[in-house]
């Protein structure tokens, strides 16, 4: 979801340092007929942004899960959240 993100945020002219996105992803697994099963993942994006660019960051964020090949092939079987903490410089 990171890449899709950065890619949606390319797209709209918004071009991130490496040190200024990054994620941290948390896997939740549950016992499902004595199986431990991967259930849900918490995504939690940090990103600095642009003077002026939250907008445009916000609206990236909005979509970018619906288009990420990796979420929507897991999403008939895991939950997957995100939040993000995104400051302006």
């Amino acid at each position: 979801m990171l890449g899709t993100l950065n890619g949606a945020l390319e797209v709209r002219q918004v071009s991130l340092p490496n040190d200024a996105i990054s994620a941290a992803v948390e896997g939740i697994n549950e016992v499902i007929d004595r199986i431990p099963t991967l259930t849900e993942l918490k995504v939690h994006y940090r990103l600095r942004i642009p003077a002026g660019s939250r907008e445009v960051v916000d609206r990236a964020l909005a979509s970018h899960q619906s288009k990420c090949p990796s979420a929507q092939s897991l999403a008939s079987a895991v939950r997957i959240s995100w939040t993000a903490d995104v400051s302006e410089e």
